[in-house]
């Protein structure tokens, strides 16, 4: 998801999982109408959602290992053994191994964004909702954490959605782009259909006239 600022994004990931409400519309999500979801079935659809929010909003007094275990330990009876071990893969699999110990304090920007990221992936979700995951990030490290989504993309087979300013990581990992701009989507389609369609919103976008 493109867009200037303002025109959106953030809060359409709001209304995914169901923190804000449609003002008119639906928002359906797993075939479920977020707009009148609520109570248990509410929260059952939001356990199948991993979100990596722009600030990472790692919690500052807990280790990694803690920040990882934080919603297996609220939402489900594993054992602290299972909880370990699932910490441990999830680690692994965003290549922050060796890492439980550490807190949030001593961890560089793009280990902030990968301990996030296993926190999101530690309910094994079907879906992961990323909101601006480079913005801070040098360009070798922004490089590195678009690898790190398409990588857990085929290694997890989850639905993502990213939203984002990076053009270099939009072009990279998306399947589809959608440019929101004054209250529509006013391009869809994949990287190249957009590019060669010379949407002019999109073209703005992209020269920053927006």
């Amino acid at each position: 998801i493109l867009g200037p600022s303002g025109c959106g994004k953030s809060v359409t990931l709001k209304h995914i999982i169901g923190i804000e409400k449609a003002d008119r519309g639906r928002v359906i999500v797993a075939g479920e109408d977020m707009n009148v979801l609520q109570g248990k079935a509410l929260s059952t659809l939001r356990k199948r959602i991993g979100v990596l929010f722009q600030s990472s909003a790692l919690f500052d007094s807990m280790t990694v290992k803690e920040n990882v275990a934080f919603g297996l330990r609220m939402h489900t009876r594993a054992s602290e053994s299972e909880i370990s071990a699932r910490v441990n893969e999830c680690l692994e699999e965003v290549e922050l191994s060796q890492s439980e110990e550490m807190m949030p304090v001593e961890l560089s920007g793009g280990m902030r964004k990968r301990a996030a990221l296993a926190r999101a992936i530690a309910m094994s979700p079907d879906f992961i909702l990323y909101d601006e995951p480079t913005t801070g990030l040098d360009p070798h490290t922004a490089n590195v954490v678009g690898e790190l989504i398409l990588k857990l993309q085929n290694d997890l087979d989850v639905t993502s959605i990213v939203v984002t300013h990076d053009m270099s990581l939009a072009r990279n990992i998306s399947d589809n782009l959608a440019l929101l701009y004054g209250g529509e989507v006013a391009a869809y389609g994949s990287p190249d259909e957009i590019e060669e369609s010379e949407n002019e919103t999109f073209r703005r976008f992209v020269e920053g006239k927006l």
